[in-house]
């Protein structure tokens, strides 16, 4: 499956994006899918991830409340809302996916993705 990310841009602080990952190939209700962040200087860190079903979502206490992860397996497509945006959120977004047997199953590690987009570019002004 190729992953193509997409929604990045400028936004001032207290605002919203919404960043889209789309997914080529077949059997994407198959993929459990993530998003990765790396800001500048930074590791990649870990944001939010989704089942393949759709029921089991996972994110870091430092967008918990903030951002929504969803998906559209009609569409082959991953979402992640955000929402409150601060400077601290600026990095390059990373969509990942793996294909698992597991409905409910995500992984909060990098390394436990085998399929990775070209990342978008999120900023946002304090």
């Amino acid at each position: 499956v190729q992953l193509q990310a997409f929604g990045g841009g400028l936004v001032q602080a207290g605002g919203s994006l919404r960043l889209s990952c789309a997914a080529s190939g077949r059997a994407f209700s198959s993929y459990a899918m993530a998003w990765f962040r790396q800001a500048p200087g930074k590791e990649r860190e870990f944001v939010s991830a989704i089942s393949r079903s759709g029921g089991s979502t996972g994110y870091a206490d430092s967008v918990k409340g903030r951002f929504i992860i969803s998906r559209d397996n009609a569409k082959n497509s991953v979402f992640l809302q955000m929402n409150i945006l601060k400077p601290e959120d600026t990095a390059v977004y990373y969509c990942a996916g793996q294909n698992v047997a597991s409905s409910r199953w995500y992984s909060t590690l990098a390394g436990s993705y085998y399929y990775w987009g070209q990342g978008t570019l999120v900023t946002v002004s304090s």
